[in-house]
């Protein structure tokens, strides 16, 4: 099984050094294998694409959940270039793969400018002390879907 793991990690790294040398992005890439087989690849398309969320690992996870016709990906492996990002790492937990690898750390990561240590910052200072203002309105407003949802017979727990 081995072999295997560096078969895939060895793709997402192919990934991401191609995405450099095609000028379509950063440095990163990431697959998505279900038994023992790569179902989908996924390359950074912040640039090329104008969406700050196209992180390689994201856009791996939209393109394996299209692919498997799917919102989770239960058996599934993900194999990134690199040590995924706060927002990476929140669709990964959201996306329950069975387990993830990487390659390079957020300290490499760091050291070609791709410092994500403000972020971590900022998801733990209190909400009053984070640079971007935020602020709490219309909460009764917003409790009517919240309170829809509990009761609907329709929903699809996830």
């Amino acid at each position: 099984m081995e072999k295997h793991k560096d078969e895939f990690m060895r793709e997402a790294i192919r990934l991401s050094v191609n995405n450099v040398e095609e000028g379509k992005g950063g440095p990163f890439g990431a697959v998505v294998v279900k038994d023992g087989k790569i179902i989908a690849r996924g390359v950074n398309q912040v640039t090329i694409s104008n969406d700050p969320t196209a992180h390689a690992e994201v856009v791996a996870i939209r393109n394996a959940c299209i692919a498997l016709n799917t919102f989770q990906l239960d058996g599934c492996e993900i194999y990134a270039s690199c040590e995924p990002c706060p927002m990476c790492l929140g669709a990964i937990y959201w996306a329950r793969p069975e387990k993830l690898f990487y390659a390079n750390t957020k300290d490499d990561a760091t050291a070609i400018n791709f410092d994500d240590q403000f972020i971590y910052e900022e998801i733990a200072r209190p909400i009053g002390e984070r640079k971007l203002f935020t602020q709490q309105i219309l909460r009764d407003e917003a409790q009517k879907a919240f309170r829809k949802w509990l009761e609907s017979e329709h929903k699809v727990i996830y």
